[in-house]
């Protein structure tokens, strides 16, 4: 997989399938990066699990937060890394030995360990890396068009509405493809 560049075809796809993610590195700081994220994915329909040991049997908008990985109680889709480039290995190998595997690493923005990605990549997990998914989910849906923002995404297709406000879209199906 090249890293550099995603087809909206696979960023589409795990968003569309991952339902469960454990966010690493969440902040229970409103103003922080990752709880942006943490709300947004829960505002859009998606379990999100903060994994944080600081905060470990605290809760943040009525989730729990766990210590480790290793700590949740279910099986995770997608861990979402919101930690610098050169802690994504620890969390990697932790999201290896859960049982399930996730399906997904994701790495926030400015997040890249290419070592990391390899590792799990030759257990069959897909990684993404550099990217956020509230980006990615607001501009694959449509939602940040409504702001005026070029989302590379032209349809003459309305959005499909997720909820209730002008802005709970949902990423529909998107073109077929092969891959």
């Amino acid at each position: 997989m090249n890293h550099d560049s995603y087809p909206d075809s696979y960023i589409r796809g795990i968003l569309n399938t991952a339902k469960t993610v454990a966010m690493v590195g969440f902040s229970t700081n409103t103003s922080r990066p990752s709880y942006f994220v943490f709300k947004y994915l829960l505002e859009r329909g998606f379990r999100v699990i903060p994994v944080n040991p600081g905060h470990a049997g605290k809760e943040a908008l009525g989730q729990k937060i766990y210590a480790s990985l290793a700590d949740i109680p279910e099986p995770v889709d997608m861990v979402d890394i919101f930690r610098a480039s050169e802690h994504v290995m620890p969390v990697v190998e932790q999201a290896l030995a859960l049982d399930p595997k996730p399906q997904v690493i994701w790495m926030q923005l400015t997040v890249r360990n290419d070592e990391a990605a390899a590792l799990a990549e030759a257990a069959g997990i897909k990684v993404v890396m550099n990217r956020c998914p509230k980006i990615e989910y607001g501009r694959l849906s449509s939602e940040i068009s409504w702001m005026g923002i070029n989302s590379r995404t032209l349809s003459s297709r309305r959005a499909q509405n997720f909820g209730t406000g002008f802005q709970r879209m949902g990423l529909g199906e998107g073109k077929k493809s092969e891959n």
